[in-house]
C-alpha cells in the first residue's frame, strides 16, 4: 500500500466514530422533540439508534451533554436565511440575528417558513424552551442567551428603521422587539396543533407591516 494511502486509513476510525455521534445525535433530536428532555431517557434514545446504552455513553457522558449536542444541531439547521440562490448558512443559530443580504421583514418571513419545512425543529424548539425556565434545566442558559441575542438584534433593527424614518410614531424599538419574538413563538405553537389552518410567516408580516411604513422611491 502506498504512502498516499495511509493517511486515509488512519482516518477511518475517527470517521465512523464521528458518523455514529451523528447518528445518536439525530436520534435524540426527534426523541426530544417528541417527549421532551425530561420525558425521555438516554436507554430509549440507544434503542431509537439502534445501538445498547454503553455505546452511547461512550460518545456521550451523558444526557445533559446530548442535550446541548442537539441543541447546536438544532442551530445548525435552523440557520440564517440567505437570498435565494444562496445556500443557507449556519453561522447564525436559529434566525437570532437577520441575515445582511436581506431586508429586515423578508428575513424574519423567511425564517419562520424555512423553520416550518424542517421536521421537528419547531416541536423541539417549543418543548425545550418551556422546559427550560427553570434555572437548573441544563437548557436554560443556552435560551436564556438566545432570547437576548434575538431581543438585542431585532431592537436594532426596529431603531434602525426609526431613524431612518420608517418606523410609525409611538412605536417602540424595545416593545416591538420583544413582540415579534412573543408572536413568532405563539404562533408557531399554534401551528403545531394545526398547521392546515395556522400561517406562522403570515402573522408575522401582518404585524410587521403594522409597524413598518413601506420604503418611499427614491426621488426622480
Amino acid at each position: 500500500m502506498g504512502e498516499a494511502e495511509q493517511p486515509a486509513r488512519r482516518r477511518g476510525p475517527y470517521a465512523k466514530s464521528a458518523e455514529r455521534r451523528q447518528q445518536i445525535v439525530d436520534e435524540a433530536y426527534r426523541v426530544f422533540a417528541t417527549r421532551g428532555y425530561h420525558g425521555s431517557s438516554l436507554r430509549e434514545i440507544a434503542a431509537a439508534a439502534g445501538i445498547g446504552l454503553s455505546t452511547l455513553q461512550h460518545h456521550f457522558g451523558g444526557k445533559e451533554d446530548l442535550l446541548l449536542a442537539v441543541l447546536a444541531r438544532r442551530d445548525e439547521w435552523g440557520g440564517r436565511v440567505q437570498p435565494p440562490g444562496d445556500e443557507v448558512g449556519g453561522d447564525e443559530a436559529g434566525g437570532d440575528g437577520p441575515a445582511a443580504d436581506l431586508p429586515f421583514p423578508d428575513t424574519v418571513i423567511a425564517q419562520a417558513r424555512r423553520n416550518e419545512g424542517i421536521p421537528g425543529l419547531i416541536a423541539l424548539y417549543s418543548i425545550l424552551a418551556a422546559e427550560a425556565t427553570a434555572p437548573d434545566h441544563p437548557g436554560h442558559e443556552y435560551f436564556l442567551g438566545r432570547y437576548a441575542r434575538m431581543q438585542e438584534s431585532y431592537e436594532r433593527e426596529f431603531a434602525a428603521l426609526a431613524a431612518d424614518g420608517r418606523l410609525r410614531d409611538g412605536v417602540d424599538p424595545a416593545l416591538a422587539a420583544a413582540t415579534v419574538v412573543a408572536l413568532w413563538e405563539g404562533i408557531q405553537l399554534q401551528w403545531l396543533y394545526t398547521p392546515e389552518r395556522v400561517d406562522a410567516a403570515a402573522a408575522l408580516r401582518a404585524y410587521l407591516d403594522l409597524v413598518i411604513l413601506p420604503e418611499q422611491p427614491a426621488p426622480r
